[in-house]
C-alpha cells in the first residue's frame, strides 16, 4: 500500500507529512491574520518549495514582499530569511517541500 496524505485534512498551523533521508513535505495552514512565524525565519541548510493550495498569502523573501495566490508557487533557499502571512479574509493552505529535511518529523 501507498502511503498517503491528504493535506485538506489537518487544521493545525504546521504539519509535517512525510520524510525521507533527502526531501521532507509539509502542510501549512493559516487562518486569516496569521503567519507562519512571528520574525522572519530561516532553514539554514535546506530549500523550501511553498505552493498556495488554498487562498492567498502576503510573502516576505529576502526583504522583498508579494501576494502569493492560489496555484503560485515560491522557492526559498537556504538560509534566506522569510515569513508568509495570511492577510485575507479566507483560510490559506500551502503544500512545502524541504530538501534537505529541515525539521524533526514531528514538525
Amino acid at each position: 500500500m501507498i502511503n498517503r496524505v491528504n493535506v485538506f485534512k489537518f487544521n493545525s498551523a504546521f504539519k509535517v507529512l512525510h520524510t525521507t533521508e533527502r526531501s521532507q513535505t509539509a502542510v501549512m495552514t493559516l487562518d486569516p491574520g496569521e503567519s507562519s512565524s512571528e520574525m522572519p525565519n530561516t532553514h539554514p541548510a535546506s530549500d523550501q518549495v511553498l505552493v498556495v493550495l488554498e487562498g492567498e498569502l502576503l510573502a516576505e523573501i529576502d526583504f522583498k514582499s508579494g501576494v502569493l495566490h492560489k496555484g503560485d508557487t515560491v522557492t526559498v533557499t537556504a538560509g534566506v530569511a522569510h515569513k508568509f502571512t495570511n492577510s485575507a479574509q479566507e483560510r490559506a493552505i500551502t503544500f512545502n517541500v524541504y530538501a534537505p529535511p529541515a525539521y524533526d518529523s514531528g514538525g
